[in-house]
């Protein structure tokens, strides 16, 4: 039975998922980069960019087993691309370039319809506009048995947790302050919601932190 997965989503130590003021030229928001340190330096990293070599120590397991069965991705807006409001046009296909990194059917949360994205890879952008829950069905019909991975961003990951959808998350929590930015936590009580914290692991550069809903 397929689940849905958060993995290898950073966060800092107080809690901000990204940091302000997301544009363009940061996609992440200010200092937003550091959170994704952990992940820099891996093996799966430097692959998904066409390159070779990087750290293959446990920061590099954590990044393999987050796409390890995984038959289909969701996505907020935000994770897609900067443009807000209807499409202006079909030029934005989104941060990755041709070939993006997903290799599955993507679905990518939005107020606004635009024709299916394929993209070189087996990557098919699909535009859903029935919010959630439609997403979900979507991307669990597409995963066919594999799970369904949730990309991000902030905002979507807790869309998802306060409708209790996620089964399992994965933390990759950096030891860095943000003061600000997007909060994954603000307002969500993960006990009331039925979430426990299942295991940790201490990896290079980061705290890898598994919860999981109970039974």
């Amino acid at each position: 039975m397929s689940k849905l997965r958060v993995n290898s989503f950073a966060v800092s130590i107080d809690g901000y998922g990204a940091g302000p003021n997301q544009d363009l030229q940061h996609p992440l928001g200010v200092r937003g980069p550091e959170l994704m340190e952990w992940f820099f330096h891996t093996r799966v990293w430097r692959q998904m960019h066409g390159g070779e070599g990087g750290e293959t120590g446990v920061d590099n397991g954590m990044a393999e087993q987050g796409f390890a069965g995984i038959g289909a991705w969701i996505l907020g807006r935000n994770m897609f691309g900067p443009v807000r409001g209807p499409w202006p046009d079909d030029s934005w296909k989104g941060w990755w370039g041709d070939e993006p990194p997903y290799h599955t059917p993507v679905f990518v949360l939005t107020h606004h319809p635009r024709p299916v994205l394929a993209m070189a890879g087996g990557t098919e952008f699909h535009f859903v506009t029935g919010g959630i829950h439609a997403a979900l069905k979507l991307a669990t019909a597409a995963a066919n048995g594999r799970d369904v991975r949730l990309g991000g961003g902030v905002s979507t990951v807790r869309q998802y947790l306060r409708a209790g959808l996620i089964d399992e998350l994965h933390l990759a929590v950096r030891p860095v302050f943000l003061g600000c930015g997007e909060s994954l936590w603000e307002g969500i009580d993960m006990p009331a919601l039925g979430y426990e914290c299942a295991d940790s692991v201490v990896g290079e550069r980061a705290t890898h932190v598994f919860l999981r809903k109970r039974a």
